[in-house]
């Protein structure tokens, strides 16, 4: 069915209906809302809110409807005008893993990850389903004429009001406004981006004849195909921004690699502000920069990574991945990555070398090891080979900083104080790591570890990860 067929359809059945509140829908009670960063954000299901959106459609109101992600957050801090915009919208609706970090930072609680990607195409059904038509308004030319094909594709029923892309001039807004308004819309959905939408949508509140306005930002992309939506396994990791920087990096870099950080610092200020005990605040900001970290730095040095895999099969025929099992936090096994320094039957061969150690304690290590390959050998000196263990850090597994974790046989031959070191996550990079590596005695590896573990400071972590780099460089105990 045409767009063009889909308006005369609609115009016929808004014909023979007084107004939007005609159409039956249940009208749900209003939605909880926890206070976050000074904003009301909705605290609710997914189901709840579309209920919610699409009852308000059905009534003469006129309601505004704004997300709030990470980098909305930043803006917010510096645009006092967009903050009162937030503030003032009907339903602000936290989006994004970010908001749900900041939330457990400060001890607030929340409903469902509430972006607009997923919600989107359950309006569309649900307006489909009570004939409720919708507008799109925004995006380059065509954009979101072809979201609005492909949400018909999906929903046979819905009714497309019109469309209309975001690159008009201010001498245009107001035939943009009486094409919006003739249409008669009842979910009007506004993709000019942040801070743009919101302000054109509370500055036209008063005009606009329309039930709902959606402030949507980039959305009309992913669902015209400008734009790829991140995989399934990115999405649960809370790592979808990685994706999207992967796809645009110079457009995104300032907003995801600074932002960010920023972002986390004024997070764990709030976390702190709302009296959150200290090692609660610190494990939450903990794992933001993990997550950030190493999900900007899996995706800056992929070609970095695929090169490495080609030389270590092109050496050997090989697979070019090494898993192995390894004690994480609290003693749980976990299976760590590592690019595949040795020959193929390496494990086989320890025990007759295990005579042969040059490290005092329970650690094996060898400065001439015969398993390592030419190829390996140079992983090893250069630490490279530690870099697939930076998808055991976005899985949740390791931490970028913390103890190095210890192989099974190791761990059972501690006694005194070394069982300490499984208190906390195990790390890329530690004390030790960045202070002379396998030239420490084990014990003196304990004392630091342990150390580490009860000094609990983000700074610490960075300035740590910061004494990585010359450590690498040095190649200092890396054997």
């Amino acid at each position: 069915m045409s767009l063009l067929t889909d308006t005369i359809r609609h115009l016929d059945i808004r014909t023979a209906h007084t107004g939007v509140d005609d159409f039956a829908c249940p009208t749900p009670e209003a939605l909880a809302t926890t206070t976050l960063f000074g904003l009301p954000l909705v605290n609710a299901t997914r189901a709840q809110v579309v209920s919610r959106i699409i009852a308000l459609a059905t009534q003469p109101s006129r309601a505004i409807v704004n997300f709030v992600n990470a980098h909305c957050v930043n803006v917010a801090r510096a645009d006092a005008q967009y903050r009162a915009h937030l503030q003032q919208s009907d339903l602000l609706l936290p989006d994004g893993a970010g908001i749900r970090i900041a939330s457990r930072l400060t001890g607030a609680s929340l409903g469902d990850n509430l972006n607009g990607t997923d919600l989107f195409p359950l309006l569309c059904e649900q307006a489909a389903k009570h004939g409720l038509p919708i507008y799109l308004l925004g995006g380059r030319p065509g954009t979101a004429r072809r979201a609005a094909e492909e949400m018909q594709r999906r929903h046979p029923g819905l009714i497309i009001a019109g469309t209309q892309h975001g690159y008009f001039g201010a001498s245009e807004t107001s035939r943009v406004l009486d094409q919006i308004n003739s249409a008669r819309p009842a979910l009007l959905f506004v993709g000019f981006g942040v801070p743009l939408q919101e302000q054109w949508i509370a500055k036209h509140r008063a005009t606009l004849a329309v039930p709902v306005a959606l402030g949507v930002g980039g959305l009309f992309d992913y669902f015209a195909g400008n734009v790829s939506r991140a995989p399934a396994l990115f999405r649960r990791l809370g790592c979808e921004w990685t994706w999207r920087l992967a796809q645009e990096p110079r457009r995104l870099a300032r907003r995801y690699l600074l932002g960010n950080v920023a972002f986390i610092a004024h997070a764990i200020s709030q976390g702190l502000a709302a009296h959150r005990p200290t090692h609660v605040v610190h494990a939450a900001g903990k794992r933001v920069l993990d997550i950030a970290i190493s999900g900007s730095a899996l995706l800056l040095l992929s070609p970095l990574l695929a090169l490495i895999a080609m030389a270590i099969r092109g050496e050997d025929g090989g697979p070019a991945l090494f898993t192995q099992q390894r004690i994480g936090a609290q003693g749980k096994p976990f299976t760590m990555l590592k690019f595949r320094s040795m020959v193929l039957d390496a494990e086989a061969r320890r025990a007759e070398l295990l005579t042969r150690s040059e490290r005092d304690g329970v650690c094996f290590k060898m400065k001439r090891d015969p398993r390592i390959t030419r190829i390996g050998a140079w992983l090893r000196k250069t630490s490279l080979d530690e870099l697939p263990q930076l998808v055991n850090v976005l899985r949740g597994d390791m931490s970028l900083v913390g103890p190095r974790p210890a192989l099974p046989d190791e761990v059972v031959t501690y006694a005194g104080s070394s069982w300490q070191r499984l208190a906390g996550k195990p790390g890329i990079t530690c004390t030790w790591q960045v202070s002379g590596r396998a030239d420490i005695p084990f014990e003196r590896q304990v004392t630091m570890d342990i150390e580490y573990l009860g000094r609990k400071s983000l700074f610490h972590d960075l300035a740590l990860m910061l004494r990585t780099i010359p450590a690498v460089l040095t190649s200092r105990g890396a054997y």
